[in-house]
């Protein structure tokens, strides 16, 4: 699952880093949590926890159901 969650990643990464930020994959809990590090602009933009919510969380549960929710850490 790890990778295919890393895999996923890759298709949001170009348009987080159009806006000067990226994301990293840390890790994927027992719980079904995917834990993902903000960088760049998107690491203190005020509008990361949207990002992370409405955009790589959304995008993840479309093609995985069984992700419980992505955090940012």
């Amino acid at each position: 699952m790890k990778e295919k969650i890393k895999t996923a990643l890759e298709t949001i990464r170009p348009y987080l880093q159009q806006d000067g930020g990226d994301v990293e994959f840390v890790d994927y809990t027992e719980d079904k949590v995917v834990k993902v590090k903000l960088q760049g602009h998107c690491a203190g933009c005020p509008h990361a926890q949207m990002t992370v919510k409405n955009g790589i969380e959304r995008l993840l549960k479309e093609q995985y159901p069984e992700i419980a929710a992505v955090e940012a850490v």
